[in-house]
């Protein structure tokens, strides 16, 4: 049965202020996992199975909806399937595997609120996509959106990428201690792969121009930046020397 665009319109609406209402509650309250995993918020579960399970609903739910639309012949949606695809299979079946913190435990209900998340965010980019937006024409990806979009995602990805690569080479033999990062944009940031992503989902934003992809974007800011901002403060706390230079998340402003 198919959800009328007005009533879609309307999911998307509440997911978005929902949004806005958390980001306050995110820049008081740190998420307990990673570095500031505590062991008060219930069971726990393998750090990597838990990057597995939250991440994978995205991606499924997202490939469902484009399949059950039946546009892969159209230009935009082919590219922002394979776009989806590039940082889910990353995120599920890749990253996971390529920590060193094999050890490292994660509370359950991060995870289950994560997978919560990923089931909304892969529905509405995908039902918007695959079933219910209006054909954008073939000339669309010759178009200044388009174009600076996925411009935008790319370079996004790899400083994501590259950040990420830094962060992992820092941990050696499954390592439990935590060191200063440095190179690339950790000279300006102290977490220039959130920074990355945030910029990748702008991109994504840009290049499909509708009101789900935006609300992604907006989410991946909110979850994103309060987040930096722990991980900023954390730094300065352990070590005396770190950078008194370095932002948070964004050069030479936050």
């Amino acid at each position: 049965m198919m959800i009328p665009e007005t009533t879609f319109n309307t999911i998307v609406y509440v997911w978005i202020a929902i949004a806005v209402l958390v980001f306050p509650l995110l820049l008081k309250v740190t998420a307990p996992y990673g570095r500031h995993t505590k062991k008060n918020w219930g069971p726990m579960m393998s750090n990597r199975l838990g990057w597995f399970v939250m991440e994978l609903p995205a991606l499924a739910v997202f490939v469902f909806f484009i399949v059950k639309g039946g546009r892969f012949y159209n230009s935009l949606v082919l590219a922002a399937l394979v776009l989806w695809l590039i940082h889910y299979v990353n995120r599920a079946f890749i990253f996971p595997w390529r920590l060193r913190t094999s050890s490292k435990k994660i509370p359950v209900i991060i995870v289950g609120m994560a997978i919560f998340f990923n089931l909304i965010n892969g529905f509405l980019n995908g039902y918007w996509l695959g079933c219910l937006s209006s054909e954008y024409p073939h000339s669309w990806v010759r178009s200044a959106r388009f174009v600076i979009g996925i411009i935008l995602f790319i370079i996004g990805f790899f400083i994501n990428q590259y950040h990420d690569h830094l962060l992992i080479k820092l941990r050696k033999n499954n390592g439990s201690t935590y060191k200063i990062p440095y190179g690339g944009l950790f000279r300006y940031i102290s977490c220039p792969n959130y920074f990355g992503e945030i910029i990748q989902w702008a991109g994504f934003a840009i290049l499909t121009w509708n009101i789900a992809s935006f609300s992604f974007f907006l989410w991946t800011f909110v979850n994103l930046f309060p987040r930096a901002i722990d991980h900023h403060r954390w730094y300065k706390k352990q070590f005396p020397d770190y950078p008194e230079s370095r932002k948070a998340i964004i050069p030479f402003l936050f």
